[in-house]
């Protein structure tokens, strides 16, 4: 009797048990499965972002860009490179133009200095302008008119010439034959003499050197590159020992050009040496 009570006992014992595993083991599956919805419901998060992600790139492909605002090139002002844009026109009966350049040292040296304006000490005169020249091919028209020269136009065009006696002399033989009036022939002058370069070895000198044409006239091509070699047409004084002048010859128009053919054969004739001596300045 009291093994069958006590095996009653331990049955009872072990069913106890069971049903307390029984229950704690279904408590923690309901904590579990109360704990899932909380974890499932990240990846709705998720998916709300990548919705929202997809949505702005729908709107960004939509949407047309905006086409950049034309940008207006900055224009610079240039001053125009014809200086003789405003000058009177031209229309006297000749050919071509051309610019005489004294070299003043051989001028104040084959006078004895006597010049004072031009040869005084000090002056360091190079190249300076000896007349603004109306030209044939062959030949040149002289003295076409007695018209006189203004005189307070000589103040306007205050070192022009290098002596003042060259402002009558040089409008009464050659500007009265340009078709130009007196200060429109000054303003031509001025502007071809102001509109060449001059090359330094050319530029005052302190001393004398040797040259020949060849290398005068491609120092001065390499400074004014709208000329030619025979733009640039050389006279010598003694017997071609030295740089007396140079004439550059234009167009009407003041467009570069080849001096004719007369005035090219003259000056080889006339600088005919292997060489000659360029004075220097003072």
């Amino acid at each position: 009797m009291q093994k069958k009570t006590l095996r009653t006992i331990l049955i009872i014992i072990v069913v106890a048990i069971s049903l307390y595993q029984y229950a704690n083991q279904d408590q923690s599956f309901e904590a579990v499965t109360q704990e899932l919805p909380a974890t499932l419901e990240e990846p709705e998060e998720e998916s709300a972002v990548a919705t929202e992600t997809e949505a702005a790139v729908e709107i960004a492909t939509e949407t047309p860009l905006a086409e950049p605002e034309a940008i207006e090139p900055t224009l610079i002002p240039t001053e125009s490179p014809d200086q003789f844009a405003d000058l009177e026109e031209v229309d006297g009966d000749f050919d071509f133009f051309v610019m005489a350049l004294s070299w003043s040292p051989d001028y104040c040296a084959s006078n004895d200095y006597q010049d004072a304006q031009q040869c005084s000490i000090g002056k360091q005169l190079d190249f300076v302008l000896h007349g603004l020249w109306p030209q044939y091919e062959q030949g040149w028209p002289s003295y076409c008119s007695t018209e006189e020269l203004p005189y307070d136009l000589k103040a306007e065009y205050t070192g022009l010439y290098p002596s003042d006696k060259l402002f009558d002399h040089e409008w009464e033989k050659h500007g009265t034959c340009s078709g130009l009036s007196p200060e429109g022939y000054l303003a031509w002058s001025e502007a071809f003499k102001d509109g060449l370069v001059i090359p330094v070895a050319y530029d005052s000198p302190l001393e004398p050197f040797r040259a020949d044409a060849e290398s005068l006239q491609a120092a001065f091509v390499a400074e004014n590159p709208t000329f030619s070699e025979n733009s640039f047409a050389l006279y010598c004084s003694g017997s071609g020992r030295f740089l007396k002048e140079m004439f550059v010859c234009y167009e009407k128009d003041g467009a570069p050009r080849e001096c004719s053919n007369e005035i090219l054969k003259k000056a080889s004739k006339s600088c005919g040496r292997d060489d000659f001596l360029v004075r220097n300045t003072r």
